[in-house]
């Protein structure tokens, strides 16, 4: 039994702990009902712009929901002789069965009302009285339940900014209402102008309506200014909600307008020192903010509003001609016309970035185009100098087929010498078979002469000249040259050259050069193969082109060594130096075409290299590809190993 019991509070309290927290989830969910009082009506300035901002800041702080109620006092604007009890009436009727959290009077009259009738209504209830000044509270009574967000400020400083503002000035016309708390400012503000009244002249507009007011700023003598404070109600009776006084006011006037509140700042104030009606909604948002969190308001101090810093309107000061060095040092101007930099900060920062980045880039290229022509002219230098070694080491392996083809017209001038010698020598010298060998001798001393010079140009130093060049007289002329090397290793000739070949555009000692290496590499490759053929082909190519194939049966290119085969001192030989292959490539391509290596069938290698034909054959080819049937016409010449003498000529 005791086991139950114990069981049976401890679900006593539970269930007393759910309903706990219940009441303390619905009580924290309850929105806070917070009643704004104004003054006059929810439309008048300044009140309405200090009770939109302060709604607003109350919503964004309060940790609570809030719930707004709104009521406006009328009793000052209609005068001091309205019976205030049938309204007192009419709110504790209305909140007679919900109660309030907070209740905000905003504007003096409002205050004024709560203070005199605060035993009569909502006397538990805290209370904040807002955008009042202090002067229009002295002498009401203040309890613990009252906070208390005010300003107050000297009324002639505002006009002291304006004299210093506007040194030329000697009218000030006076803007202000008719109802009994305008009044109250009227004798305020008489009074703190008087020891200025022998240096200005003071208008007074309070007795006169809206449209009177609107006539005199229209027609206000020269150096005049316009002091704005506030038309709730006219001289007529004619209450003005919002800013329309000080709209209709400002179209029409002659000189510019100054007020000591900025609720109408940016709308045609020039501007100097005055209330901020923000600073105001804000304050009276924290302290609300704090009541409802639990304090008690008549421990809240806060600080009396005064002047703030001096600000301006730029667009005003500019339409009056105020010059800026009259301002106060410590002015802040808003509305200023952007200049140019200002406006397009950021996109000139960038552009003058962008415009030093490519200066710099420009200079780095141009710095880099003389260091690359500089390379460039280094580079033509130093493989000029390769080409000429490796000529030289070419020269060195072909010396004996040079001397064989020395050796050739050597021999038949010799014999054709002795011949002529004995056919004088005869009893009866036979003349003309004498002249005929004669001629054989200078016929051969020519052709060895030609051998020389082809020799000679072959393995000299080349220039950049270029020219129409006719690439089966290259070929022909480089077999003669390695002619003995194929008869010394027993390598079988294939040379199938089109007799239609058109010219190219090049170096004929580079492209013998070219020739020359392909056909070393090629007999170096099959000296140690029993099959042995070498086979050399030119033709004509899609895309204008003029190629070169030479294959050998030798072992082949190994596929790892693919990739570097034309990079400079990369060589299978053992005592190569590793510059053929690579200035063959280079030769190539300062000639505009490509040279390439393909796997020979069933086994060696083929190298090809493709160059351009000249525009002249380029020309020549489309008209005879116009007319069908000539280039088949003449069929290509196939031979084998052609004779030394056959090949040169």
């Amino acid at each position: 039994m005791g086991i139950f019991r114990c069981r049976g509070v401890c679900f006593s309290g539970l269930f007393a702990a759910l309903l706990l927290l219940g009441a303390l989830g619905a009580a924290a969910a309850e929105p806070r009902r917070i009643l704004i009082l104004s003054s006059f009506g929810p439309h008048f300035e300044p009140w309405n712009n200090i009770t939109a901002r302060f709604r607003e800041q109350l919503i964004e702080q309060s940790p609570y929901p809030i719930d707004f109620y709104e009521a406006a006092l009328q009793s000052d604007r209609l005068g001091n002789a309205f019976d205030e009890r049938p309204f007192v009436d009419y709110l504790r009727t209305l909140f007679a069965d919900r109660g309030l959290d907070l209740v905000i009077a905003i504007g003096a009259p409002a205050g004024r009302f709560f203070i005199n009738q605060r035993r009569e209504i909502f006397q538990p209830t805290p209370l904040i009285i807002s955008g009042a000044d202090e002067k229009t509270l002295q002498g009401s009574q203040r309890t613990r339940n009252d906070a208390f967000v005010t300003s107050t400020f000297d009324q002639v400083v505002p006009i002291e900014s304006i004299l210093k503002v506007l040194p030329d000035t000697r009218n000030i016309a006076m803007v202000i209402g008719a109802s009994p708390i305008d009044a109250f400012w009227v004798e305020q503000d008489r009074r703190a102008v008087a020891p200025l009244q022998p240096r200005v002249t003071f208008e007074w507009l309070n007795e006169l309506s809206i449209e009177d007011m609107q006539a005199r700023v229209a027609h206000l003598p020269p150096h005049s200014a316009i002091f704005y404070s506030h038309v709730h109600v006219d001289a007529r009776g004619v209450p003005q909600q919002g800013n329309r006084a000080f709209v209709r006011l400002r179209a029409a006037a002659n000189a510019p307008m100054f007020s000591y509140i900025d609720s109408n700042f940016g709308q045609g104030l020039v501007g100097g020192p005055m209330i901020s009606t923000q600073q105001l909604a804000n304050a009276t948002a924290s302290v609300a903010t704090r009541i409802l969190r639990g304090e008690t308001p008549g421990d809240i101090r806060t600080t009396v509003l005064g002047l703030s810093v001096p600000k301006y309107d730029w667009r005003e000061l500019q339409r009056w001609n105020v010059s800026s060095a009259n301002l106060p040092p410590d002015s802040e101007i808003y509305f200023r016309g952007l200049t140019t930099w200002e406006q397009h900060r950021s996109q000139l920062i960038a552009l003058c970035g962008f415009l030093f980045v490519q200066t710099l880039l420009i200079g780095w290229l141009m710095f880099e185009r003389r260091r690359r022509q500089n390379a460039e002219v280094s580079a033509r230098d130093s493989l000029s100098e390769l080409a000429q070694m490796n000529r030289l080491a070419a020269a060195g392996e072909l010396s004996g087929s040079i001397a064989h083809e020395i050796s050739q017209p050597l021999g038949g001038m010799m014999l054709n010498a002795s011949a002529a010698l004995n056919l004088l020598a005869r009893a009866t010298p036979d003349i003309r078979k004498a002249q005929d060998a004669l001629q054989n001798v200078v016929a051969a001393g020519r052709r060895a002469s030609d051998i020389i010079t082809s020799i000679r140009a072959m393995f000299g130093r080349d220039t950049q000249q270029r020219a129409p060049t006719d690439v089966n007289r290259l070929i022909r002329t480089v077999l003669g040259l390695v002619y003995m090397d194929l008869r010394k290793h027993s390598i079988e000739s294939q040379i199938v050259l089109s007799e239609q070949l058109p010219f190219v555009v090049g170096n004929e000692i580079q492209l013998q050069q070219v020739i020359l290496n392909l056909l070393m590499n090629a007999i170096d490759a099959m000296k140690s193969e029993e099959r042995r053929v070498l086979s050399v082909k030119s033709e004509i190519v899609e895309k204008n082109f003029v190629r070169v194939s030479i294959a050998d049966t030798g072992s082949g290119v190994d596929l790892a060594n693919l990739n570097r085969m034309f990079k400079p001192m990369f060589t299978t030989k053992a005592r190569g130096m590793g510059m053929g292959l690579s200035i063959c490539k280079s030769i190539i391509d300062g000639h505009n075409g490509r040279i390439w290596w393909s796997a020979g069938v069933p086994s060696g290698s083929i190298f090809i290299f493709e160059l351009p034909m000249s525009r002249d054959s380029k020309a020549k080819a489309e008209e005879k590809t116009a007319a069908p049937g000539l280039l088949n016409d003449s069929p290509n010449v196939s031979s084998k190993a052609l004779p030394a003498d056959e090949m040169t000529e």
